[in-house]
């Protein structure tokens, strides 16, 4: 399981016209599930992005996680974080987890952030083209791979 986790100002995303989810300050979080994710990697991806300290304390130190600063969490689906490049130019997406087998694990990735923080996760649409519009903080981007755990 891949995240690129972004702190921002501020984060909505847009599908269809409407606004799907949105947060003010807290992490943007794209999620891209693999062909092998489980629940194992649920968990500690969960875990390790709630208490991530990547937010200023009094002293403009990163020493506070989302928890911490009252952070919204807004998490979009994206499969393109597995995307393979080796070969050609177009990108090849076949470590990505079939659609049915990610959006569940996306589902259950979302209750356990819930389960965990105490708090309604903002979402994008799974599946659907969306537009993602956010005011990063910092900037602060962070890559996350459930597998490169050291």
């Amino acid at each position: 399981m891949r995240a690129l986790i972004q702190r921002v100002r501020s984060a909505h995303v847009i599908s269809g016209g409407k606004v799907s989810g949105s947060i003010e300050q807290g992490l943007l979080i794209l999620l891209g599930v693999g062909q092998d994710d489980q629940m194992e990697d649920i968990l500690w991806l969960s875990s390790k992005i709630l208490q991530m300290r990547i937010f200023a304390d009094q002293d403009q130190k990163m020493n506070l996680s989302v928890l911490d600063v009252s952070g919204g969490l807004l998490v979009i689906s994206q499969f393109t974080l597995f995307a393979s490049t080796k070969k050609g130019n177009r990108p090849g997406f076949t470590a990505a987890a079939s659609g049915p087998v990610a959006e569940a694990l996306y589902l259950q990735f979302i209750g356990e952030l819930q389960n965990k923080s105490g708090r309604i996760i903002q979402t994008g649409i799974f599946g659907a083209d969306m537009q993602v519009h956010l005011v990063n903080d910092g900037p602060v981007t962070i890559w996350m791979d459930s597998r490169q755990k050291e």
